[in-house]
Parts: structure tokens; sequence; C-alpha cells
């Protein structure tokens, strides 16, 4: 898997920089991928991403702040299993949109079809206890908690034991504490951050920030995860580790994502379609082959010299 890096020429248009090749990727192949140990090599039980059915499904969604339009008659939809990517310039809408599947914002109008019901004024949480979990754009941890503990906080929908007893660590809230325990240490495992688990996070660079983010999400265990610009700021490196985390989560565990992100050449080899927004409008959608030929989103986002 070859990912083409991008720049921003001359112009102020986007054009290829050349290429991103993660760890044991060939072009061309199409294969799963698991560690062994500290190398990346392909899982010899390869087998090829498919779509599900729909599992959301956003109609004609209309969100405006006083006279400010951030949304506009949007519809598209997302299926179980793929990696569903939204791109488009800054103030294009795409965080207000992630905002809106999860319930941070309601719509004034639309529908929002989850898992073939209705929802009408979701809330974050209540979004969260059905299998909605989220990054956001600028990193939203416990700077003085441990990593350990951040990522903890993501099983918090998951308690069922009462406050009073978590404070005396008794009973069942001990086990219950244990078992939770051992989830995160499992997702601790899985993205490869054992050595900074008891590190404060404030103490750790930008690009491990970002994973202990990530991990702190699917310590929810979500069906659907949404990702706000998890690859932002970060380096070449950097971005090749996301992105064989973003895959493995999407290929391990069969989890749904929605991704924002400017890098193309991420965008255009992780995911299997993209939705483009411009001012707040779609004016692309399909895959990422049919959304490149697109002359709008050339004309609006890509550049004329792509």
């Amino acid at each position: 898997m070859t990912q083409m890096a991008w720049r921003v020429d001359a112009t102020g248009t986007m054009a290829p920089a050349g290429t991103i090749t993660p760890p044991g990727h060939v072009e061309g192949a199409q294969h799963d991928e698991r560690r062994t140990g500290d190398a990346w090599q392909p899982d010899t039980t390869s087998r090829i991403r498919t779509r599900g059915d729909v599992i959301l499904d956003l109609q004609n969604i209309s969100l405006a702040f006083g006279g400010v339009k951030a949304l506009t008659d949007i519809s598209f939809d997302v299926c179980e299993h793929e990696i569903r990517a939204i791109i488009g310039p800054n103030g294009a809408g795409k965080s207000s949109m992630l905002n809106v599947i999860n319930g941070v914002y309601h719509p004034q109008h639309g529908r929002i079809v989850f898992r073939g019901e209705e929802r009408r004024q979701m809330h974050p949480t209540a979004a969260a206890r059905q299998g909605i979990a989220r990054t956001f754009q600028n990193i939203a941890l416990f700077k003085g908690m441990t990593v350990l503990d951040n990522i903890m906080t993501g099983r918090n929908t998951q308690f069922r034991t009462g406050l009073f007893a978590h404070a005396l660590w008794w009973g069942p809230a001990r086990a219950e504490e244990m078992r939770h325990r051992r989830k995160v240490e499992e997702v601790i495992d899985f993205l490869e951050i054992q050595a900074i688990r008891k590190t404060p996070v404030g103490r750790l660079p930008y690009g491990l920030q970002k994973r202990v983010e990530l991990a702190r999400a699917l310590a929810a265990e979500p069906s659907m995860l949404l990702l706000d610009e998890p690859m932002a700021g970060m380096n070449v490196e950097e971005k090749q580790d996301m992105c064989r985390f973003i895959l493995d989560v999407n290929h391990q565990f069969g989890t749904t994502i929605v991704l924002i992100e400017h890098d193309m050449g991420v965008v255009m080899d992780i995911s299997d379609r993209v939705v483009v927004l411009d001012y707040g409008k779609k004016i692309g959608d399909g895959t990422p082959e049919e959304v490149k030929a697109n002359p709008d989103v050339i004309r609006a986002y890509l550049g004329t010299s792509h």
C-alpha cells in the first residue's frame, strides 16, 4: 500500500509531492497485516475487507448557528466495516458533521438513522452507549493523568457498580474494575504503548498523545469510530504508524470508521468511500477514484494542478 504525499504549491493548490509506503505493504497487494514483535508482516489468513449493510444514514442534514449555515442539505450513508472519509477545505463543516453524528450538535433539519432507528436529540453519552466513540481535532486528554488512567476513562459508560462501592474498592466494584483494566491492557498492547503506560500524558510527544487518544476511544469497544484529523501535525513516520493502526482496527475488529483527514495520500489510499464538503455543502461522494476525477472536487479542494 503506497500513500501519496501532498504539498501546497506556490499558487495555494495541492499537488503530489511523493509517496509514503508503510512498512510491510506491497503496491497492488490486497492483504491484512499483523504485528509480530516489532515487525510488520502480512497475515497468512488474508482476506479482502467488504462493506456490510448501511449502519448510519444521514438524510438532508442542515445545521445553522444563528445566521451562519454550517451544513446545508447534506445526505450520505456509512456502511458497516468500511472506512468512510470526509474531506474538504478548512471551514467546510467536517467537524460539525462529526458533532452531529455523536450528538454534540442537533441539526435543525434532516434525519439521522443509526442501525435502522431514527435518532432525535441524541446526547453524546447516549451515542457512546450505542457504540459511537471519537477522537478530537485538538487533543482532549487529561494531561496530569497517566496513559493508563486516561485510557480507563474510555470505559466509563460500561461501569455498572456505584460510585460509593468504587470509592471503597470492595466486592463487585473491585472485580469490575479489574475486568476493565484487563481490557485496557489489551488496548495498550494492541497500540504498542506498553513502555509509556505509567507516564503522565503531558510529558509525551504530540504523536504519542494522538495514539493515547485513539486508545481511549478503542477502550469503549465501539462499533463506529469517529476520527477527527488523527494525523494532523504528525511527521511521516508517525503517520505510517497511525495508518496501520487504523487499518488494523478496521480489519481485525470490523470497526466502522468515519475519518476526517487533510492528507490526501492517506485518504485516497485507506478509504473505501469519500464524501467531499465545501462551505457546508456536499460537492462529491464516491470511491477515491471517483472523487479524484470529480471536476467540482478538483476545482474546490484538490486544485487544477491535480
